[in-house]
């Protein structure tokens, strides 16, 4: 590939090459029911996955290395010069893809695939790249890193029994845009195993990777199989990873993430029983979910006080909730942000018209000139504005959802028409819904449960939620609730929030109340419910221990 140069040449190949141990896990298994013929290795970089093909010599006949960068594949060229049964090429894949491997077939395929963002390639290498996704009946779009095309073009190439052995993104397991993918992958591999690590195999690049090992094969009478493994400690062998005791799923032929595979059977059997019920809806049923105001530098658009004071701004401000920390409870009230703005806090949004300055206050001027020697008005967002001190897309929602939290996100009622910055979506009910009870909808349990489903692990162990994920979130239908019931429970959350109070206990009311007795859903699914969600919070969470250990040695 010829690459644009306005980057490091390690970031724009999107080579970190991988650990032995690694490498090895993968052959092992490769291994294990056999010797194969023909091998592929479509990115061989310096011959991390040769050097552990050369310890099973005996048990392949041919492999065909593909390396883009010279360098690195007379790295290989001199790892394997002894073994003519290794050929390394210094050639792009995608060109060997067309002119050279369109009829073959491989037993095996292994590697790490560069992980390429879209930018970063040229107007040729899209083309390519998209024709290999959408002939196979996936979208192409601007967010597919290169990985991802990789993966399927080496699945294409596997014979009808082969196995393919990769070292992927972590994203593979729950982003949006792989979602086509996840799908292709369920189709066209009879066995999937996933292997997931506590700790950062690459963590110079902060890049969360997981082990892919697929196998071609006729789908048995259950249909096709995946399971997700995870290793806390990642210097296990492959012998010793082999005992560990996790079943074969059933592959659900959809486009869900994969996160739900952590959970047994019957867990998993218990969150399609939930999706089919008509007591619960998706939240994009009652609402629309929208990112919040993007201004392009909240540093300079998010003002204190002290600024408002100074440089008389008091007309083209709106209150604002910027963070966690801004809403105390479920509601945000006047009360609430009035105490933000006396402690000093950026709580009000700074909205300039959409027109030139000259017809501002002196004050209003004077900052905007401030922003300009301070170059606030610099960044790409900003320059695309007709005035760049005019936020587009500013209205205020009904209620804010936290995009990244620790435990869950908040779900708060907006009381005083505020307006908040991309840290918190904005929800706006649809016209028909009681605010109140859709509020309460989402503290329970259950949608506790496919929260931490629908959202990812973002660094550091904290769960992060986009918008297309929040309108999927489930939540029970409450819209006959009585009133007085509602407003019990939803003071009962304002308080613990509030008060940092036992959320266990906050939520054995609610469950009791909402669930078990209004909805009549049996006790001990709630109960399984609460256990799916600690399950999946406390996995997402050993991410952050393991960074801390990280950082600290």
């Amino acid at each position: 590939m010829k690459l644009i140069t306005d980057s490091s040449p390690q970031k724009l190949r999107g080579g970190y090459y991988t650990p032995e141990i690694l490498a090895d896990f993968i052959l092992s298994w490769a291994f294990e029911d056999g010797p194969k013929g023909k091998v592929l290795e479509p990115s061989c970089g310096d011959g991390a996955f040769l050097n552990s093909l050369l310890k099973k010599e005996d048990m392949f006949d041919f492999c065909f290395a593909i390396e883009l960068i010279e360098e690195e594949a007379n790295k290989a060229r001199n790892l394997v010069s002894e073994n003519n049964r290794i050929k390394v090429k210094n050639a792009d894949f995608f060109d060997e893809l067309k002119n050279n491997l369109n009829n073959e077939k491989f037993n095996l395929i292994i590697g790490n695939p560069p992980y390429i963002r879209y930018q970063y390639l040229t107007p040729e290498q899209r083309e390519i790249q998209a024709n290999i996704l959408t002939s196979n009946g996936m979208k192409s779009n601007k967010l597919i890193n290169a990985w991802v095309s990789f993966l399927v073009a080496s699945v294409q190439l596997l014979d009808e029994n082969g196995k393919l052995g990769m070292v992927i993104p972590a994203e593979l397991l729950q982003v949006a845009y792989a979602e086509d993918l996840r799908l292709f992958l369920e189709k066209n591999l009879s066995k999937i195993t996933v292997i997931t690590f506590e700790e950062l195999v690459f963590p110079e690049v902060q890049q969360e990777v997981v082990l892919l090992l697929g196998e071609k094969g006729t789908t048995n009478e259950t249909g096709n199989k995946i399971r997700l493994i995870e290793l806390i400690d990642d210097t296990k062998s492959y012998n010793e990873v082999r005992e560990i005791a996790v079943d074969y799923k059933s592959v659900d032929i959809k486009k869900d993430k994969w996160t739900k595979y952590f959970l047994s059977n019957p867990e998993i059997q218990q969150v399609i029983q939930i999706k089919n019920d008509p007591k619960f809806m998706k939240l994009k049923d009652i609402a629309d979910v929208d990112i919040g105001i993007t201004t392009g530098n909240n540093k300079f658009f998010s003002a204190t006080k002290d600024i408002v004071e100074e440089y008389e701004l008091q007309n083209v401000v709106l209150p604002l909730i910027g963070r966690s920390a801004h809403a105390k409870g479920i509601f945000f009230t006047e009360e609430d942000w009035l105490e933000n703005v006396d402690k000093g806090l950026p709580a009000q949004l700074l909205y300039f018209p959409n027109t030139s300055c000259e017809d501002f206050s002196k004050g209003e001027k004077a900052y905007i000139e401030y922003g300009i020697e301070n170059e606030h008005n610099k960044g790409y967002k900003l320059g695309i504005r007709k005035y760049w001190y005019h936020i587009p897309s500013v209205y205020s929602p009904d209620a804010f959802l936290l995009r990244r939290n620790d435990t869950f996100p908040k779900f708060v009622l907006n009381q005083i028409d505020a307006v908040s910055t991309d840290t918190m979506h904005r929800v706006r009910f649809f016209e028909w819904i009681d605010k109140r009870k859709g509020l309460l909808a989402y503290y329970n349990s259950i949608t506790f449960a496919f929260t931490e489903m629908e959202g990812r692990s973002y660094g550091g162990g904290v769960l992060e939620v986009l918008p297309g994920e929040a309108e999927n979130i489930m939540i029970p239908n409450i819209n006959n609730l009585d009133n007085d019931t509602t407003e019990r429970l939803l003071h009962l959350i304002d308080e613990t929030i509030r008060n940092n109070g036992n959320v266990d206990e906050m939520l054995d009311i609610i469950d009791k109340t909402v669930l078990i007795d209004f909805l009549g859903i049996d006790e001990e699914m709630v109960y399984n419910f609460r256990g799916i969600w600690k399950k999946l919070m406390n996995r997402r969470r050993k991410r952050k221990t393991a960074k801390g250990k990280e950082n600290n040695t």
